[in-house]
């Protein structure tokens, strides 16, 4: 692994910028109301109709199809004062190859009191030399709750590819009132190959996922996560720690439809357990 990885690279000229910020807040009879959105290319929010008994939804699309080096994604959602929104993004993300620039996905979270946020990723693939740099900041009220994560899958299995050379830079932090909680850093540069199958890396696992639940009450729910965890196939390592009032949950598999499916089951019941929202998980999803 590199020792210096330069995350302020020139951007070429045709590189992409988009932009999606999405805001909700409750109405005088306290329903959540959509309460600003900005977009841009290649960048465009839903807002489907929610099921009978589901919560309001704020769906990102990348219209682009993927990212190539350098393009950017700033994606934002806010949740104001007992308001609650499930966003999620309408498909699978593609890095692809990259000559030399870093593509950057900026995500920025914001929960205020009373609030429920949820941000429910889908897969990030990334393609052999791809570059990609995720950061996630996230900023809890007291009060305020958030279920957020991200999937990463390193190379097309199904098209027999793995990742050799590249670079991933996966960032989180997360804070209330100011206070930082938890911080995060998962880097992979350079022998990327030797990384994934080495015992003391990856140890051949080419799909992983994070789930973090950030609230006052997150404790409580440790035993909740861990008995979610236990029903995941034998081909998924995970498990499950609180660090700082931040319940976090990792996933590891060879093969991402495994690790998918045992996601998935962990994010439904989860949800159910903490929230009392439907132990389902949106149908666009699961296409």
């Amino acid at each position: 692994m590199s020792a210096v990885i330069s995350l302020s690279e020139a951007r070429p000229a045709n590189a992409a910028r988009g932009v999606g910020r999405v805001t909700h807040g409750v109405d005088a009879r306290g329903v959540t109301r959509l309460r600003d959105l900005y977009q841009s290319d290649p960048v465009r929010v839903l807002f489907p109709t929610p099921p009978r008994g589901e919560i309001p939804a704020a769906v990102f699309v990348t219209t682009s199809g993927g990212l190539v080096g350098g393009d950017v994604l700033e994606l934002a959602a806010r949740a104001d004062e007992a308001a609650t929104v499930l966003c999620y993004p309408q498909a699978a993300e593609k890095i692809y190859r990259s000559a030399g620039a870093a593509c950057r996905i900026d995500v920025s979270l914001r929960a205020r009191s009373g609030a429920w946020l949820e941000w429910l990723p889908r897969d990030t693939i990334l393609f052999d030399g791809a570059r990609l740099v995720r950061r996630t900041d996230a900023e809890i009220a007291p009060g305020g709750r958030l279920l957020a994560g991200e999937m990463t899958v390193l190379g097309r299995g199904a098209r027999g590819e793995t990742l050799c050379h590249g670079l991933l830079r996966d960032d989180w932090s997360i804070r209330r009132d100011g206070r930082l909680l938890w911080a995060d850093c998962f880097c992979l540069d350079g022998a990327i190959a030797r990384t994934i199958a080495h015992p003391a890396g990856l140890a051949g696992a080419t799909a992983l996922a994070t789930a973090v639940y950030a609230a006052d009450d997150a404790g409580e729910f440790l035993a909740a996560a861990r008995g979610l965890l236990q029903s995941a196939p034998a081909a998924v390592r995970a498990g499950a720690t609180v660090v700082n009032g931040v319940l976090v949950a990792r996933f590891l598999a060879a093969d991402p439809q495994p690790l998918r499916r045992a996601f998935a089951h962990f994010w439904a019941g989860f949800r159910r357990a903490a929230a009392g929202l439907p132990a389902m998980l949106p149908r666009l999803w699961h296409i």
